[in-house]
């Protein structure tokens, strides 16, 4: 999972589809992939690139020498520019008896490349949550996996999904379990390693869960936590720095409300 080519290609032996890529360790299989993907495409770091770091977009062909350049370190992989729909994720816990269960397929939004809320459920056809939550049993399956993780999708507009990126651990689009959920998805990590029987993921409500980020997010603290209708979580990280995860909060509601809410509702107060 630290390696982007490693990771796509054990996806695809798992039978979750992937966009198209290419490794690149060259200036010259550079261009092949081009050639192969076409453009637009994403050149990104096999390793240690997060929250958007460690990648470029290329739309032209004169993007590369200098995105290959400036990418650090190297080798790297190129993908196909997948025009998603939304970002949908699922968390599954797997025991070290093989027992699996897998919490409700949530609904992300990013901004500036950081997850900024999830939605939970996500709001799309009961298929595509099915599916969803049916990828990650598969990788947590295929893994010899005892903990949780969560496996991050791309949703295209035919309902297809495929596969980004896998967390082996508990993951910030999950946070919303703490607080919407029999067992959150830390108490289900530490059942399934401590050999106990995995809690039952039922969700008991709806949720929208927004990230405090940086020095704004830290300013709203206040606020969030002197909001009766939230459940404010701080992480007492000692520095503010922009774009640093520092706490969340989460909106619960009545089970089934989530799908009937206009836009403006779903973050309101958040």
């Amino acid at each position: 999972c630290q390696d982007r080519v490693v990771e796509k290609g054990f996806l695809e032996r798992a039978g979750v589809p992937v966009a198209p890529w290419r490794p690149v360790r060259s200036p010259e299989e550079l261009e092949a992939a081009v050639a192969a993907i076409g453009l637009p495409a994403v050149l990104k770091t096999t390793r240690l690139g997060y929250d958007g770091r460690g990648q470029a977009v290329l739309r032209r062909a004169e993007d590369a020498e200098a995105a290959y350049a400036a990418l650090e370190p190297k080798p790297l992989i190129l993908e196909a520019f997948v025009p998603f729909q939304a970002e949908v994720s699922a968390i599954a816990a797997r025991g070290a008896d093989g027992a699996g269960a897998v919490f409700d397929a949530v609904e992300n939004r990013h901004r500036n490349h950081i997850l900024d809320v999830s939605l939970a459920p996500a709001r799309v056809p009961d298929a595509v949550a099915a599916a969803a939550r049916g990828h990650a049993v598969r990788v947590a399956a295929e893994l010899g996996l005892v903990g949780v993780l969560a496996l991050e999708m791309f949703l295209l507009p035919d309902g297809t999904l495929l596969g980004n990126e896998i967390a082996p651990r508990p993951h910030n689009s999950g946070h919303w379990t703490i607080d919407a959920c029999l067992a959150s998805q830390f108490e289900q990590h530490v059942r399934a390693v401590a050999g106990l029987p995995l809690a039952d993921p039922v969700r008991h409500h709806d949720a929208v869960m927004a990230n405090l980020i940086g020095p704004e997010g830290l300013a709203a603290w206040p606020r969030v936590v002197g909001d009766g209708r939230l459940a404010a979580h701080l992480y007492g990280k000692a520095e503010a720095r922009p774009g640093r995860k520092l706490g969340h909060a989460t909106r619960l509601l009545p089970l089934g409300s989530l799908a009937g809410l206009a836009e403006a509702d779903i973050t309101a107060g958040l």
